[in-house]
C-alpha cells in the first residue's frame, strides 16, 4: 500500500503547475507586423502548450522588462489545452482590453531592434526568457517544429504549426538597374543581385519564389507593359524582399500614373481578393482587408517619384459594388518607409503623406467624373479643410484600370498635417467624427465632448451670454458656417457626408468631404436638412450647433454675410467655369480608353452630363438667397441687405445662356 501512495504522489508530483511550466513556451514572435486592419497593426507574441495537459494561465505574466516582469497579466480563466496557441498582441497603447479565450492585448509593444521577452507564472517565477534579434518586416521569429534554435520563418505561421526550416537571417533586396517607366520600344532590363545570391523574377505580379525562372544575366527584354517583380535567394537565409518596376512600352502616357503590383490573391482570389465580392455572406471588399502592394507614382515628366511597397484596401462605401473601385493606399514601415515622402498634389506644400485614395468617381462614375474634385476646389483659400486631387490614370499588373482621381485621405494624419500637429500622442488623440457622430460613426479618437456640445445647443438658449461662451469655446463658428454655405450653395442632396473634427486643445471643425452630389437641380434641398428647427429631427448630421446659432442676432447675420461672400467670390461663373474647364481639359484625351475599359458609359453622355451639370453650377447660386428667404424666414430689407450687391452681380456674371 505504500508503494501505491508514493506512486501516486510521484505521478501528482509530475502533473503539478511547477512540472508544467516547462510546455508552456514562447513560440513565435512578430515584431514588425505588415498586417493591419482598420488602419491597425499590432506586434504579437505566439505563446505554445507543448505539454499533454492543459495549462492555467490565470495570473502569469509576459513582460519585455526585466526590472517589470508583471507588464501584462493574464486574466483569471486564462487556459492553454495541449498542443494549443495563444497570442498576445502588443500594443503600445495606454488603456486597452486585456482580451480573454486564445487572443490577448498588451499595453506595451516590441521593438523592431530587438529585446528580450520574459514569460513568468502566477509566483512571478521565470518560465522562460527569449532574447530575439533586430527583426525584419513581416518576417516572424520563433522555434522551428519539432524544436530546436530559434531563427526567422520565410512564412509567418501564428495560430497554426511553425515551419521545420528556420533561417539566421534575410537576404538583401537586389537592385533593379534600369528604370520603371515610359518606352516607346522594347528596353532590356538589368538588375544586380547582392553577392552570393541568386535572382528569380516574375511578370504579372507575383511575389517570386524559388520556382520561378533565374533573372538573366544579360538582362531581360521587355516589348510590353509589364510589371516587373525581382527577388533575391541565398542559401540559409529567408529571401529577400521583393522590389517592382512596371514598364510601359508604347504606352501613351497624358495624365500622372500610378503602377500597383501585387499577388493575385490579395486582389481577385475569390478566398482572399480584396477586389472582388468573395463568396461569403460578407463581401470581400467589405471587409477592410489590407494588403502588401508596391505603389509607383510617374510624374507628367513619366519621372518615378515614389517606388516602394506598401499596403492598399478597398474604399468607400456603397459604391464598392462597382466594377472600378476606390483603393487605399497606406506607407507601412514594416515594409519598407512609413510615408511617401513626396507631394503630387498643387494646393499643398506638404513633403510627405502617410496614406493617399484612388478614387474612382463612385456614384459620379457614369455622370461625368469630376463633381466631387470641382467643387472641392472651389474651397480652397476659404479656411475650410478639403481634400486636393490630380487627375490620374491606374494599373494594376501591367493592366490599365482607367481614370481616378487621385485624393489625399481623411484620417488623423490627414487633419494633423493641415493643423500643424506632430506630437504622436496629439496625433492619435484627434477627434474625427462621421454624421451624427454616435460611435457608429467616431473615425479616430472620441466623440463625448462632440454630444454634449449638439445636446447643450439642443437645449439651451445661446441669447444668454454664458451659453453662448460655452459654445464659442468648442466650435469653430467660422469653420460651421462655411461648411453650410458650401453644402446649401452647392446643392449636395447627399446631406448625409458630414464630417467634423478636433486637435487636442483645439475646437471642432467642419471639413468638405465626398460633394459628388451636388449640382444636379435647383431646388432646395439640401437647405432643409440644414436649416431648420433647433427641436427638429435629426437626420444624418447634428443641425443642432447651426441652428441655435443661428437664433443669435449677430451670428445669424454673420452666416448670411458669409454666403453672400462666397457667392460673390468663389461661385461666380467664370471663376466657376475656369475651374471645371482645366479639369475637362485633363479628362477629354483620356476617356476614350477608359470607357473602352470598363464599357460603363458613352462619351457622348459625358458631354451631355458635363453640360447639365455646368448648367447648375451657373444658375444655382443666382436661386440661393431666395431659399434662404423662405427657409429663414428672412424680410424682403434683410435680402436686399445681404444679397442685394451679389445678386445684381451674379444676375450678369451667372446669367442663363440662350440655349439653356
Amino acid at each position: 500500500m505504500l508503494k501505491k501512495w508514493c506512486a501516486l504522489a510521484l505521478v501528482l508530483l509530475c502533473w503539478s503547475p511547477a512540472a508544467a511550466l516547462a510546455d508552456i513556451i514562447i513560440n513565435e514572435v512578430m515584431a514588425s507586423n505588415g498586417v493591419y486592419e482598420n488602419e491597425k497593426s499590432y506586434d504579437w507574441v505566439e505563446l505554445y502548450n507543448d505539454g499533454k495537459k492543459t495549462v492555467d494561465l490565470s495570473g502569469w505574466f509576459l513582460s519585455d522588462g526585466k526590472k517589470n516582469l508583471q507588464k501584462f497579466t493574464f486574466p483569471k480563466g486564462t487556459k492553454l489545452k495541449a498542443g494549443g496557441y495563444l497570442t498576445v498582441y502588443c500594443t503600445g497603447e495606454d488603456e486597452i482590453d486585456p482580451g480573454k479565450g486564445s487572443t490577448f492585448y498588451a499595453t506595451f509593444s516590441l521593438s523592431a531592434d530587438g529585446e528580450t521577452l520574459y514569460l513568468s507564472d502566477a509566483n512571478v517565477k521565470l518560465v522562460q526568457s527569449l532574447k530575439y534579434p533586430a527583426q525584419y518586416g513581416n518576417v516572424s521569429y520563433g522555434m522551428p517544429l519539432g524544436g530546436g534554435e530559434y531563427g526567422y520563418f520565410e512564412n509567418a505561421t501564428r495560430g497554426k504549426k511553425n515551419e521545420s526550416v528556420v533561417y539566421s537571417g534575410r537576404t538583401e533586396a537586389p537592385v533593379i538597374r534600369t528604370a520603371g517607366g515610359f518606352y516607346q520600344e522594347s528596353v532590356l532590363v538589368e538588375a544586380q543581385a547582392p553577392r552570393g545570391a541568386v535572382l528569380r523574377y516574375t511578370t504579372d505580379g507575383e511575389t517570386p519564389d524559388a520556382k520561378d525562372r533565374e533573372f538573366p544575366a544579360e538582362g531581360l527584354l521587355i516589348d510590353r507593359t509589364t510589371p516587373l517583380r525581382v527577388r533575391a535567394f541565398r542559401e540559409g537565409e529567408v529571401p529577400s524582399a521583393a522590389v517592382s518596376a512596371t514598364y510601359f512600352v508604347g504606352d501613351e502616357q497624358l495624365t500622372p500614373i500610378v503602377s500597383l503590383v501585387t499577388d493575385d490573391q490579395y486582389l481577385f482570389n475569390r478566398k482572399t481578393g480584396a477586389l472582388v465580392k468573395g463568396s461569403g455572406d460578407t463581401p470581400n471588399y467589405a471587409k477592410e482587408l489590407e494588403y502588401p502592394v508596391n505603389i509607383e507614382y510617374f510624374n507628367m515628366d513619366g519621372r518615378c517619384e515614389i517606388n516602394q511597397m506598401g499596403t492598399f484596401t478597398c474604399s468607400g462605401h456603397s459604391a464598392r459594388v462597382n466594377a472600378q473601385k476606390s483603393i487605399a493606399l497606406y506607407a507601412r514601415k514594416a515594409y519598407g518607409e512609413d510615408s511617401f515622402a513626396f507631394n503630387p498634389f498643387p494646393t499643398r506644400d506638404y513633403t510627405e503623406y502617410k496614406s493617399l485614395l484612388l478614387r474612382a468617381a463612385n456614384s459620379d462614375a457614369y455622370a461625368t467624373r469630376l463633381r466631387d474634385i470641382v467643387a472641392s476646389s472651389l474651397a480652397e483659400g476659404e479656411g475650410l479643410l478639403y481634400q486636393d486631387h490630380v487627375v490620374i490614370q491606374v494599373y494594376i499588373n501591367g493592366e490599365y484600370w482607367g481614370h481616378y482621381n487621385l485624393r489625399e485621405k481623411i484620417n488623423k494624419h490627414f487633419i494633423a498635417q493641415y493643423e500643424g500637429v506632430t506630437d504622436e500622442k496629439a496625433i492619435d488623440s484627434i477627434d474625427i467624427l462621421a454624421r451624427t457622430g454616435t460611435d457608429r460613426f467616431t473615425q479616430n479618437g472620441d466623440n463625448e465632448d462632440w454630444l454634449e456640445l449638439a445636446d447643450f445647443c439642443k437645449k439651451n438658449d445661446l441669447n444668454i451670454p454664458e451659453n453662448l461662451a460655452f459654445v464659442e469655446e468648442r466650435l469653430d463658428i467660422d469653420s460651421l458656417f462655411t461648411h453650410a454655405a458650401y453644402e446649401i450653395i452647392l446643392g449636395n442632396v447627399d446631406f448625409t457626408n458630414v464630417r467634423v473634427y478636433r486637435v487636442p486643445g483645439g475646437k471642432w471643425k467642419y471639413l468638405l468631404f465626398d460633394v459628388e452630389a451636388c449640382w444636379r437641380n435647383l431646388d432646395k434641398t439640401p437647405l432643409e436638412y440644414y436649416i431648420k428647427p433647433v427641436s427638429g429631427k435629426i437626420q444624418g448630421f447634428r443641425h443642432e450647433p447651426l441652428n441655435a446659432l443661428l437664433n443669435v442676432p449677430e451670428y445669424k447675420a454673420k452666416f448670411l454675410t458669409r454666403v453672400a461672400e462666397l457667392l460673390e467670390t468663389k461661385f461666380q461663373w467664370p471663376y466657376v467655369e475656369g475651374v471645371f474647364d482645366e479639369v475637362i481639359a485633363q479628362l477629354e484625351p483620356i476617356l476614350p480608353r477608359h470607357i473602352e475599359r470598363w464599357d460603363n458609359m458613352k462619351l457622348k453622355n459625358w458631354y451631355t452630363n458635363i453640360s447639365a451639370t455646368k448648367y447648375y453650377a451657373r444658375v444655382r447660386p443666382r436661386k440661393i438667397p431666395e431659399l434662404l428667404q423662405k427657409a429663414m424666414k428672412l424680410t424682403d430689407a434683410e435680402v436686399e441687405t445681404y444679397f442685394g450687391d451679389v445678386l445684381r452681380l451674379l444676375e450678369v456674371t451667372n446669367a442663363r445662356e440662350d440655349n439653356d
